[in-house]
């Protein structure tokens, strides 16, 4: 007598045998950890990259993080320095209480473009400078012997600057070819005629 439960179990081991995938040859397992190596090396490229992407926007991030507040800071520097030139010259003969107003303002304003200078932001006046789209915006063009075609012959308006950033360009007029001096006659050209 067979016991049918033992036969059963024999024949679910002989078709589990059967079913069983055949050893891997060393080809196969030499690609599959290849594929896997190259997956590894990818992973680890892109974990370097997005460190590196990070810090450079970490560090962006603390350059030109005061560049609202700059900008809105700039106008009020505009403002007193448009106080101090209105004031001009009648400046240094006024005595008394306004003179010591006047002598506020300038302290204020240079005590305001030490706060900006001390977060990166630097002011730029461009005179005599070649004229550069990228840091400059002119206005209108200025027809000046003195000054090189191209460059900037008048300062309107100051620029300024965070790190490497324009936070706002200076307003210009630049150089341009001067009036053509009226053809004279050389002293030849009178022997000749004469």
């Amino acid at each position: 007598m067979t016991d049918p439960t033992a036969t059963a179990s024999d024949n679910n081991t002989a078709t589990t045998a059967d079913n069983a995938p055949a050893p891997p040859d060393a080809a196969a397992l030499a690609k599959e950890v290849a594929e896997y190596k190259d997956k590894l090396l990818r992973a680890l490229a892109e974990m370097e990259n997005l460190r590196r992407r990070t810090d450079r926007e970490v560090a962006d991030a603390r350059a030109y993080a005061v560049s609202g507040l700059a900008r809105d800071l700039i106008g009020v520097a505009d403002n007193l320095r448009r106080a101090l030139e209105a004031a001009g010259e009648s400046a240094a003969v006024i005595e008394g209480p306004a003179k010591a107003l006047h002598e506020g303002v300038e302290l204020i304003e240079r005590e305001l473009l030490k706060v900006l200078e001390r977060h990166g932001v630097k002011r730029f006046e461009p005179q005599g400078a070649k004229f550069d789209p990228n840091f400059h915006q002119a206005i209108f063009e200025v027809c000046d012997a003195n000054v090189p075609v191209g460059s900037v012959a008048q300062v309107i308006q100051p620029g300024y600057v965070i790190g490497e950033r324009v936070l706002r360009p200076a307003i210009v007029g630049v150089a341009k070819e001067g009036p053509k001096p009226a053809p004279s006659e050389s002293p030849t050209d009178e022997t000749q005629t004469s």
